[in-house]
């Protein structure tokens, strides 16, 4: 039963990069269950909030207990689902999908009503935005900060730390009743985390891998994995704000919208020389950037979003592109630079090293497009 509920896949919180994640496996679930004789509170109450699973545990973390949590309440979440996908018209279809029975304590096969995942053809539940939070409200960063004695805590020797946890239960139980007395503060956190540097590497992997064009929807999927490395190779620097569709002769072109908060010299020179309150990033999984595409972006720089904009796309583009671009800049001052799959290569590189910004990247391709304009 624990294997079973320590994966949610249709609600798909987490960080890895499938939104699927591995079930725990026998050794852990079998130490959670030894909790109920190694700890006396637990063998004669059971637990109060199952969150403490992750302070006696090393393989039970915040992912773990969202998936538990998920797994306890679907039968909720299902009719939230519903509920929502009518009021907004997406379409439902019948599924398959394990629930919780709690009259009988097991997990139970039912055909349920939910939406697809278009390219899988699996069910996906949805979850009140104002539930979600980063940490748990329990979480063991602060119990471990402020409840376990100094010597216990040495980074040479993690495990000390749960060894502390399984004998010493009066500190958990000290650090759960503090937090209960503080319930009223719990708070949904803001949802937007940056991506491991294991999903950066394999969201850029999973780029470079496509083919140029629409086939096999090609372009959707670099649209989803552009958006998702971006967000967070320029987070903090530039917030991401949105993904804003919009029609050009039939074709929906898909552009990624960042608030421009001036945390960056570079962003603060775009601010004033281009008055860019909002950067836009076009994504154009092509082969060449052509005339038409150059066009397409200098006519949404407008008062809204500031005068520069960035074309993402998978190639260097050809001397007469980059002649094009720089005759925008010549005659209207409008900048546009272009960002390629060696750039983006270059990104998490530096996303990895944590030595520099990415946006440094974006910085110097900006620097190497002024130094080609004229004077």
């Amino acid at each position: 039963m624990l294997i079973e509920l320590s994966e949610c896949d249709e609600v798909g919180l987490g960080g890895s990069h499938t939104k699927k994640g591995k079930r725990i496996g026998t050794k852990t679930a079998n130490q959670v269950l030894s909790l109920f004789r190694n700890v006396p509170h637990y063998n004669r109450s059971g637990f109060t909030h199952f969150e403490e699973i992750q302070f006696f545990i090393d393989a039970i973390g915040k992912d773990r207990i969202s998936d538990m949590f998920c797994n306890f309440v679907k039968s909720f979440l299902i009719d939230f689902t519903i509920q929502q996908c009518r009021e907004v018209g997406i379409p439902l279809a019948t599924v398959t999908s394990d629930v919780y029975q709690y009259t009988t304590n097991r997990l139970k096969k039912e055909q349920v009503t939910l939406p697809l995942n278009p390219e899988t053809n699996e069910g996906i539940v949805l979850v009140p935005k104002h539930w979600l939070r980063y940490t748990p409200w329990l979480n063991s960063d602060e119990f471990y900060s402020a409840f376990v004695p100094e010597q216990q805590t040495e980074i040479a020797k993690p495990n000390r730390v749960l060894t502390f946890s399984r004998y010493d239960f009066n500190a958990v139980r000290a650090y759960v009743q503090k937090k209960e007395l503080s319930q009223n503060d719990c708070k949904n956190d803001p949802l937007f985390t940056q991506i491991p540097i294991t999903s950066a590497r394999a969201s850029l992997s999973a780029i470079k891998s496509l083919p140029t064009g629409i086939k096999d929807t090609s372009d959707k999927k670099y649209e989803r994995e552009a958006s998702r490395l971006l967000a967070s190779l320029l987070y903090p620097q530039l917030d991401f704000a949105n993904t804003q569709g919009r029609t050009e002769d039939g074709v929906l072109i898909r552009d990624l919208i960042f608030y421009n908060n001036r945390q960056h010299p570079f962003l603060t020179d775009l601010w004033d020389t281009y008055h860019s309150r909002q950067l836009v990033f076009e994504l154009k999984n092509v082969k060449e950037i052509e005339r038409d595409h150059i066009y397409q972006l200098n006519r949404y720089l407008t008062n809204e979003f500031g005068l520069f904009g960035v074309l993402l796309t998978r190639n260097r583009l050809k001397s007469a592109m980059m002649k094009n671009i720089t005759q925008l800049w010549s005659g209207q001052r409008r900048c546009i630079i272009a960002i390629t799959d060696e750039d983006l290569d270059l990104m998490v590189t530096v996303y990895e090293s944590k030595q520099r910004h990415p946006i440094d990247v974006l910085s110097m391709k900006y620097s190497q497009f002024i130094a080609n304009c004229p004077s």
